[in-house]
């Protein structure tokens, strides 16, 4: 018999100690980790994935409450049993509003706690096994996994969003096979056009000049294709032509962008204006994108204050770019945020420097670098891909083809 692998999250070892020891002799029950606050508790779930996790309701940096939200979005494998020697109502309703399977009040025997932990973690297997049987025995249009708005935000420039919105969607068009467009929504100084050496004619500005109502035909004429696969709808090419593109106009476009594509990803301007709130309200995703110094603390900070008044964070995720030996460290940028990164892109200047000059990405030029090996690790840990990041070489055929592939970029050259 396979054992129940249990996860324990206190802030005092002596508890997760004590925990241990009623555990010792339950034969089908394996403590497999630990972690002392909320934080470690999210990081750590998503590494081990076991299939309990009996989690302290009191922690600093981020609460049993807190971490549960994350986990039952990002693990949902994993059931959550929380702890408090709180046993009022209110927390009891908290914690199953955030996805816990029971609620537990300190002290408890051996016995409860362990009945406790069978209990939850078979009803846990019953309802994803019915979840899943009921995707399976679904044939009909539904079943087709939904199209997602992916869009990369930060108000401070310089953090590098546009970059990664560029390789994340030609890796998923190249190497996913997806159908993928790139909307650049940076509608005073977008460069997805130069990232991608793509020449343009015509942008979004004329797209909406063109008519008060928007078809997929309409639309569809103004995307310009890649040689990755993915189509980009361009920013204006002078800043002036940014407010002819109103909040309205950006929700029509994207309601039939989604309804084409399996992926939209979005580069926004550092700002936030009437275009940016609206994309934010449609997103699917939200890749708040970071680096190490403290200015772009502030400005994430401030950011998931606004996403929080919204009820937004469901839907947001922390991208650590830039990362290297200078600037802050994780951990403290994890705490000071009281939330912990979905993902972390390496510093490489002179990768990133050669892609833009070149017009090149790096997942096609740089196909087996430590760049697209992040690219990659990102589209797994945000479920866009069900291919887990190894040691291993990755098969690059798809890029090793680009890359020999003359770079026709615009229509009718």
């Amino acid at each position: 018999m396979t054992p129940i692998r249990v996860m324990i999250v206190d802030d005092l070892q002596n508890t997760r100690e004590d925990i241990r020891r009623l555990l010792h002799f339950e034969e089908d029950i394996q403590v497999v980790a630990e972690a002392g606050d909320g934080i470690e508790a999210v990081s750590t779930a998503r590494e081990v994935r076991p299939d309990v996790i009996l989690m302290d309701i009191n922690m600093p940096n981020l609460d049993g409450i807190g971490a549960t939200e994350q986990i039952t979005l990002d693990v949902a494998e994993s059931a959550v049993i929380i702890i408090s020697i709180q046993g009022e109502q209110d927390y009891l309703r908290k914690a199953m509003a955030a996805g816990a399977g029971e609620y537990l009040v300190k002290p408890f025997s051996s016995n409860e706690l362990s009945d406790t932990i069978r209990r939850v973690n078979e009803a846990h297997k019953k309802r994803s096994n019915l979840l899943y049987n009921l995707k399976v025995e679904d044939h009909t249009p539904a079943e087709k996994p939904q199209s997602q708005i992916i869009t990369m935000f930060s108000t401070k420039g310089g953090v590098g969003k546009t970059t990664l919105a560029t390789n994340l969607a030609v890796y998923l068009a190249a190497e996913q096979k997806k159908k993928v467009a790139i909307v650049d929504f940076d509608l005073i100084s977008g460069d997805i056009a130069i990232l991608l050496n793509i020449s343009i004619k015509s942008t979004v500005a004329d797209l909406v000049l063109e008519s008060e109502t928007f078809d997929f035909t309409l639309v569809n004429s103004f995307l310009v294709p890649h040689m990755s696969g993915a189509f980009l709808l361009p920013a204006p090419l002078t800043p002036e032509q940014a407010e002819l593109v109103h909040a309205q106009q950006v929700e029509q476009i994207l309601e039939i962008l989604k309804e084409s594509f399996d992926y939209v990803i979005i580069d926004t301007a550092p700002a936030y204006n009437d275009i940016n709130l609206k994309v934010l309200e449609l997103s699917d995703l939200i890749l708040l994108v970071l680096n190490q110094d403290l200015t772009t603390l502030r400005h994430t900070k401030t950011a998931l204050d606004i996403l929080k008044t919204f009820n937004y964070m469901s839907k947001a995720r922390l991208i650590l770019n830039q990362y290297g030996k200078g600037g802050l460290k994780l951990t403290d940028i994890e705490k000071a945020l009281k939330l912990s990164m979905t993902a972390i892109v390496p510093e490489d200047n002179n990768t990133v420097k050669n892609s833009i000059n070149k017009g090149t990405p790096f997942v096609i030029s740089q196909r087996q670098g430590q760049m697209t090996t992040a690219i990659k690790d990102m589209t797994y840990k945000l479920g866009l891909s069900v291919e887990e990041v190894k040691e291993t070489a990755v098969n690059n055929s798809v890029f090793t083809k680009l890359l020999f592939k003359k770079r026709s970029t615009s229509l009718g050259s």
